[in-house]
């Protein structure tokens, strides 16, 4: 259950998508949305029948698990409107009584706690080997004859706390192609629609420059390949999820600074780096192996021993 944009429905599928992994389930994909702009009010205030998207109707799921702001006036009535036999679950911080959820899955720098809280770091994810085998055969061929070191470059760019000016955009792949130069090597970048067009540009114009495959937009998304086939990731520091997709790899990740500061997001990376997952790119592309991040398993684990519980 989510509004459809892809990183906040990659963390309620990912996560439900590694419940399935465990025990045989479907998985049905909901999209909703709130009439009249009213998903900007307090949920409390936002009555379900505004809401615009797929049905919601009886019978209801055994588990319910949703991501974001615009599922919380679903959420918080589904305890009830199931009366009790839907396990419901919410991922990031619902900002809301925790007792109308039976689980909540927030990442680690929120600072929630609570009996059903069950902190990660990141996010959940969709990650694993196999995900990531498929989807690099899918695009093999225009990978191939790429030379190693093969770099994923994954930028995001605007949100509430940072920002990606032209300027910036450029300076930091001016970087990047040095380092892939020096290397020998080539880069694999992509975009997400946070990416400001003016720093697309720039960062396409200079990145041009080393041998590479730079995703437009158009066809097939290639990120999961991008991660797959990639020897070291670079990603910018404004996501937690992008963060998070990376460090499941297993791969070298590197973190590109933007312009802005979020406290969350500055213990988010401390972490990261303390756990060896990730470190500042200062021009470097090695860095001593770390086991893949398997918070996403580790929830699902979690969740599911609950959910059995409350059988």
């Amino acid at each position: 259950m989510s509004d459809g944009r892809a990183g906040i429905e990659a963390q309620a599928l990912g996560l439900a998508e590694a419940v399935a992994r465990r025990r045989p389930a479907h998985i049905a994909v909901k999209r909703i949305g709130w009439r009249f702009g009213l998903g900007r009010l307090p949920w409390r205030l936002i009555p379900p029948s505004a809401r615009t998207g797929d049905p919601i109707t009886a019978p209801f799921p055994d588990i319910w698990i949703a991501a974001g702001r615009a599922t919380v006036p679903l959420s918080t009535r589904m305890l009830a409107w199931s009366g009790g036999k839907t396990f419901v679950v919410q991922t990031q911080n619902p900002h809301a009584p925790l007792d109308r959820f039976d689980l909540v899955v927030p990442p680690e720098h929120d600072g929630l706690t609570g009996p059903n809280v069950v902190p990660i770091l990141g996010a959940p994810n969709r990650i694993t080997p196999e995900r990531l085998a498929v989807d690099l055969a899918r695009f093999e061929d225009q990978i191939a004859p790429l030379p190693h070191p093969r770099v994923a470059v994954i930028v995001g760019g605007r949100s509430k706390a940072h920002r990606l000016p032209p300027g910036h955009a450029k300076a930091t792949a001016e970087a990047i192609v040095r380092t892939v130069a020096a290397a020998g090597g080539a880069v694999l970048v992509s975009y997400t629609r946070r990416t400001p067009a003016p720093a697309r540009e720039a960062m396409t114009r200079t990145l041009g420059a080393v041998p590479g495959i730079i995703w437009d937009g158009s066809g097939e998304n290639p990120y999961f390949a991008f991660l797959a086939a990639a020897d070291a990731i670079l990603v910018t520091e404004d996501s937690t999820n992008l963060a998070t997709d990376a460090a499941a790899t297993g791969k070298p990740v590197f973190v590109l600074p933007l312009p802005g500061d979020s406290a969350k997001l500055r213990r988010f990376h401390a972490e990261l780096e303390r756990r060896g997952l990730s470190r500042p790119f200062v021009g470097a592309l090695t860095a001593d192996q770390a086991p893949p991040l398997r918070e996403t398993d580790a929830a699902a684990i979690e969740l599911l021993r609950r959910y059995d519980g409350a059988d």
